[in-house]
């Protein structure tokens, strides 16, 4: 078959793996409008919630985020007092606040629809299937 310029775009993992975060970033930011968040903060505070006292690097690293984007997210979060930062030395160490752990319900509920909404559409076992495949790439391409 002979490859068109518009086909060239649909067997290019570039270009198929960015529309794919385009459509399930919408996707994600029409569901956690709901809660007054975005699908990255809500990520940040479910690790730090997870684990109180988490370093700021180790939410970079957990996030595969630079570390001065993580920084303007938890500054944004703890303007909203749902964060609290504990500086030792150098290192940062992230809390959740009262009101911060009070969120933790609404956003596994939002996480949860979020995944019904785009299950719904893939396929429980393709979008697992697909997640399994995204992250076992981004895994080798973050070694490279």
């Amino acid at each position: 078959m002979e490859r068109t310029q518009s086909n060239q775009l649909e067997c290019c993992l570039f270009f198929t793996a960015n529309s794919l975060a385009r459509d399930i970033t919408r996707m994600g930011e029409e569901e956690f409008a709901s809660i007054g968040m975005t699908p990255s903060y809500a990520f940040l505070m479910m690790l730090v919630i997870e684990s109180p006292g988490i370093s700021q690097k180790e939410i970079s690293q957990r996030m595969n985020m630079a570390p001065s984007t993580v920084s303007r997210f938890i500054d944004a979060l703890v303007r909203r007092g749902i964060l609290q930062k504990e500086g030792q030395g150098r290192m940062t160490f992230i809390h959740p606040t009262d009101k911060g752990l009070q969120l933790n319900n609404n956003i596994q509920k939002v996480w949860k629809n979020l995944y019904e909404r785009y299950s719904s559409i893939l396929g429980k076992k393709n979008g697992d299937e697909l997640t399994r495949l995204c992250l076992e790439a981004s895994k080798k391409l973050q070694q490279e």
